[in-house]
Parts: C-alpha cells; sequence; structure tokens
C-alpha cells in the first residue's frame, strides 16, 4: 500500500516545522509511510532511534486523534511535556490525573482539539474508557514498549495481554506496536496477542555504535565503577545494583567522594523515589544508583554512561538497560561487572523457582548467552548483535577490540571440551559437560557412565565453573551452536570440527586482572556524533545550559525538554547570529523558537562580546 502524497508530505512538514529536523532517520520514513497508508505495524527500533516519531507523525498529519497506551506514568508525563512545548496539543490520563485534568482532557476530546492521548493500559481496559472512546474519532491506537506482552520477557505486564480488546472494542482500529527489545520469538508473541490483523514488521539494526561497551570481572567492585567514574565528572550517569542495600551503599559511597548520587528502588518511600527520580531527569550531572525497578520510561537523552555493579539478568535486559544511555545520539559508556558470584546466584534462582522446567531451561540458557558475551574474547558487539539475529563487523568500538583483555592458545581445551559434547551426543548441557571434563563424579553423571568416558577428568587441572567459561566462549566464538531443529541438541560448526582436527587454532580469553583505571571522557576515544557537536566554546555551552536550567525550574520540566545537549551543543559551536540562523540548529522547531529564540541568541551573545 502507498501513503497518500499530500499526508506524507504533511508528515515531512512536521518533522521540520515541528520538531526541528531536517531529515528522517534511517527507516523511520518507510513506517511512517506504512502507518498513513493504513497498515498495521510492528516496529523494532533501537533505543534513541525515533520510535515515539513514528506514530506522532501520522498523529499530526491527521484529523483523527491518535490513542496511546505506555507502561509508565513518568514516561507519560514526560513526552506529553515535550510535545506541548513543540506545540503539539497531547495530555495523559493515569492515576495520577488530578479531577480537572480529567476534565480537560474530556472537552478537548469532544471539541477534537486534541491529537495524542497517552493512558496507562489498566486504565485504558476500563468499561468507561472504553466506552467514551469509542465516541471518538480515533486514526491510531500506538502501543509502546510492546515487549511487555511477552509472557516470558523481562517487563511482563498481565494487562497488556488484554489490549488486543480494546483495539477491536474501537472498531479495529489501526494499531501500531513499537518497542526496542524483542527477539524473533517475542515478535512473533506481540503479533499473536496484540493485533486483530497480520501487522507489516520493520525490524531496524539493534546496532547503538555511539556506545563504547565494556564489561570486567569484579576485583574490588566498587573501586573498579569509582575509577571509571573519573571519566565522567559532572555527568548523568545510572549505575544499575542487583540489591536495594547496595544502591543505598553505594550512593552515599559515591556521595563522600564529592558526586550527587542518590539511590532508586521499589523499597523506599514512594514520595523519596518520586523525589529522587525528579531530581535526575530534571537536573544535570545527576548519578543515580538504582535496582532494576528504575529505567522503562526514562527518557532522559543525555545520559552519558550506564553502569552495571552486578551482572544484569539476561542479554535483553541489557540491552534495554545499556540503551538508556546516549539516546541523543553523542558518544555514552557502558560498564558491565560480573562475579563467580553473581553467576552462581542466578543459576540457584532459576533451579530453585517454582517455574516449569520448560521455562527453567529457557532461563538458563538466557543466562549462558549473557555470560558468554561477559567472557567473550571476540567483539562485543559482535556478539550482543549476534543474539538478535545480526551479523556484524568488529566494531572497535569495545574494551575486546581496543586490546583491554589478551588471549591464551586455548586450542586443546577446545578440543577436550568438543571431544566430550561428541562422545555425550550433544544432548548434555555446559554444567554436565564442566563436572565430565573436570573429573567430578555428580549424581547426573554417574547416572549416565558419563565417568567411564575418555574425557572424564580430561581437563582436571580447571575447576567446572573455568570449564563452564571455556564452553562459553566456544559457544561466543560460534565453534558451538545449538541444533535449529532441535535446540536441546548441542553441536560442533564446521569451524570447530577445524579446531577439533587440528586444523584451525583458537584463542581463549585471559582477563587482565582488576581492570583498567580507564582515565578521560569517553569523547576523547571516540568520533564526536556529529560536527556540530565537535567543537564548542565551554563558556558559551555553559551560559546555554544555564538559561536552560532556570527555564527548565521555572516550568517544572525537566532540561531536556526544553532542549536537548545535542542542541545547546550545535548552537555552542554554530553560535547563531538571527532567528533565522537558529532555526537551522537539530532540535529547534517553530514554536520552541518563538518561544525561546531570542532568549538563547542573547545568550550566546553575552558571551561573545
Amino acid at each position: 500500500m502507498t501513503a497518500p502524497a499530500a499526508l506524507l508530505e504533511k508528515a515531512r512538514a512536521a518533522l521540520h516545522g515541528v520538531y526541528g529536523f531536517e531529515s528522517f532517520r534511517p527507516g523511520q520514513e518507510e513506517i511512517v509511510s506504512a502507518l498513513l497508508a493504513g497498515e498495521d505495524v510492528i516496529a523494532i527500533m533501537p533505543t534513541g532511534g525515533g520510535k515515539s516519531l513514528l506514530y506522532q507523525l501520522p498523529a499530526l498529519a491527521r484529523d483523527g486523534l491518535t490513542l496511546v497506551a505506555s507502561p509508565l506514568i513518568a514516561l507519560m508525563r514526560d513526552q506529553v511535556a515535550q510535545l506541548r512545548e513543540l506545540g503539539v496539543a497531547a495530555a495523559a490520563l493515569n492515576s495520577a490525573s488530578e479531577p480537572e485534568e480529567r476534565r480537560q482532557v474530556a472537552v478537548a476530546l469532544r471539541d477534537g482539539s486534541l491529537r495524542l492521548l497517552y493512558v496507562a493500559p489498566e486504565r485504558l481496559l476500563r468499561d468507561d474508557m472504553i466506552a467514551f472512546l469509542a465516541k471518538q474519532k480515533i486514526d491510531l491506537f500506538a502501543i509502546d514498549e510492546a515487549h511487555c506482552v511477552s509472557q516470558w520477557g523481562h517487563d511482563f505486564r498481565p494487562e497488556y495481554m488484554r489490549l488486543k480488546e480494546v483495539a477491536e472494542a474501537l472498531g479495529g482500529v489501526q494499531t501500531i506496536a513499537v518497542t526496542a527489545t524483542a527477539d524473533a520469538p517475542t515478535r512473533a508473541e506481540i503479533a499473536k496477542k496484540l493485533f486483530l490483523r497480520r501487522p507489516r514488521q520493520f525490524v531496524r539494526s539493534f546496532d547503538r555504535p555511539n556506545l563504547f561497551l565494556a564489561m570486567t570481572p569484579k576485583a574490588n567492585a566498587t573501586r573498579q565503577l569509582m575509577d571509571r567514574l573519573d571519566g565522567h565528572r559532572d555527568e548523568s550517569g545510572i549505575i544499575y545494583c542487583a540489591s536495594r542495600r547496595r544502591t543505598e551503599d553505594l550512593a552515599s559511597q559515591l556521595s563522600a567522594r564529592g558526586s550527587r548520587a542518590l539511590p532508586y528502588h521499589a523499597g523506599l518511600d514512594q514520595d523519596v523515589r518520586s523525589k529522587n527520580q525528579d531530581i535526575f531527569l530534571k537536573e544535570d550531572g545527576v548519578v543515580i544508583c538504582a535496582t532494576i525497578a528504575f529505567g522503562m520510561g526514562i527518557d532522559k537523552p543525555d545520559v552519558r554512561f550506564v553502569f552495571h555493579a552486578d551482572l544484569p539478568s539476561s542479554i535483553e535486559a541489557y540491552y534495554q538497560e545499556i540503551g538508556r544511555a546516549g539516546r541523543d545520539g553523542l558518544p555514552a559508556d557502558t560498564f558491565t561487572l560480573y562475579g563467580a558470584g553473581d553467576i552462581a546466584l542466578r543459576r540457584r534462582q532459576i533451579e530453585e523457582s517454582n517455574a516449569p522446567d520448560e521455562r527453567k531451561r529457557v532461563e538458563m540458557k538466557k543466562l549462558d548467552d549473557l555470560v558468554a558475551l561477559c567472557e567473550t574474547a571476540r567483539c562485543r558487539r559482535q556478539v550482543l548483535l549476534g543474539f538478535f539475529g545480526e551479523e556484524v563487523e568488529p566494531c572497535g568500538h569495545c574494551d575486546v577490540c581496543k586490546g583491554a583483555v589478551r588471549l591464551v592458545d586455548g586450542t586443546i581445551d577446545a578440543q577436550k571440551a568438543m571431544s566430550a559434547i561428541l562422545r555425550t551426543q550433544g544432548r548434555f548441557f555446559f554444567g554436565h559437560l564442566a563436572n565430565i571434563l573436570s573429573g567430578k563424579s555428580t549424581d547426573a553423571v554417574l547416572l549416565h557412565g558419563h565417568d567411564k568416558l575418555k574425557t572424564f577428568g580430561a581437563g582436571k587441572d580447571r575447576t567446572p565453573a573455568e570449564w563452564r567459561g571455556v564452553l562459553r566462549q566456544l559457544l561466543s566464538a560460534k565453534l558451538l551452536l545449538f541444533d535449529p531443529a532441535d535446540r536441546d541438541r548441542l553441536g560442533i560448526s564446521d569451524e570447530g570440527m577445524k579446531v577439533l582436527r587440528g586444523q584451525a587454532a583458537f584463542s581463549l580469553r585471559e582477563d587482565i586482572g582488576g581492570g583498567r583505571k580507564r582515565r578521560g571522557r569517553l569523547a576523547r576515544e571516540t568520533e564526536p556524533a556529529s560536527e556540530s557537536a565537535a567543537e564548542f566554546r565551554p563558556a558559551t555551552l555553559a551560559a546555554l545550559k544555564a538559561l536552560r536550567t532556570d527555564l527548565a525550574r521555572r516550568q517544572d520540566v525537566p532540561a531536556y525538554v526544553i532542549f536537548p545537549d545535542r542542541t545547546l551543543m550545535e548552537m555552542a559551536a554554530r553560535r547563531p547570529k538571527t532567528i533565522a540562523e537558529l532555526a537551522t540548529i537539530h532540535g529547534v522547531g517553530t514554536a520552541k523558537l518563538k518561544r525561546y529564540g531570542e532568549m538563547f541568541l542573547a545568550a550566546i551573545q553575552s558571551v561573545d562580546v
């Protein structure tokens, strides 16, 4: 189907006039065009890739209402604030909405002036809400964070399972589901559970090239984090921790060193939690030490780093959590600490859970995938994107590519491990294989007679934990693979067979103990995100940030709602002198130009004089 030319032209005009963007990002125009042509759509785009524009632009090009199901109040509040700053009629309804606010929304719906309405899923499922919405002219139903519908996902929300009923009650309204985190099985779940018709799927690259990827074993975790933070003074960032107590302890330690650090976890008083989140969103240079209770819906574009003090729960969780860094496209840093204790604890949690055996198998496989990423000797980006079905060249922008790990000859170890796999017909996974190789006579090893195998004890020089590490590295290097027709069967790839036969060598990763102290800002190690961000006068940028902070405080909105860092950096680099010149800056749309143009020009001039 082809979008009507007039509608697509209106969308392009809004992109420039309302948002201040010169052109679409890769993949956006094709999806917007499909929506304007009336198609149902699943859009998988990386965090920071402009997913919200996919449904916001059709809302501005058409006359009816776009209804958005969004899972978090904070996300709704910030998106509505940003839209209103752009001059777009938008509103939200959730449990925090005041009676007067609800009344104003009802009036705006009746007179047709509202373009976008954000509603929490649980409110959307109420009969009175559906009955009210059924009387409106709704052009599009947008479901944000659509991966929440997956029962086996890390952000499952039961109310998402019923959103298909909303689309049906609204007369089979056109639907778009968007998310940054969905592998092939999750995409199939989204299509089945959220759509009345078969949707068209758009899957863009999962790569976030502006993120530096680094992982290292724990030595002294607090010291390692503090050393890493030395390169991020006065920058905003998130440090994820596995426990509530750890968030508070780490925040106290960082504050004692002069950082502005705040804790965030579900056990804090609601007022304290909300206050800490607001401070992080609205102010510059704040570090939030948080459990995974913090994150989804945090749309702060200038988060310059995301660290993990402990092992994340899965590859998907890791990808989504690091995705909160660098949403403005500028360089950002990610750093993950992991330890044998983290891995053992997660393994025990899976084994002792009440989940069905099939779920435990899936969770154990996800844990092995995550640890394989931690322990890989290959480019991290290659391994990470490989889990999402993407193949890329070595990135040159991760700790492995930068030489932060050294390699040792692992050919003999690889041959021993693959021999054990062949002798057990590929029917046993890493834990069992590791026991065989290290010569550990467990009940399972004895039950299957594997203590009689030639490979039993062939690797007594390594512990079972070390052998699991070897096996994970073989998997991440694609010497091992799971049979696509039988996921319970482990096999050896053609490349693996070459190593097994002695026709090729294999290198194992051996981490440099304690990690490296990393000095200097990330921007010094990477190419700038754009020419405009490359060179600017610090005094000019400081003046622009001070003005932005003052305006944001007066309006009680996050600073990036006024202008994101990228826009201020471009202003500071190009130093426009007229309104016409300011209008060419990225992110300066018509409404903001009219409202703030003269103030920001005056701030630039005050420094340039």
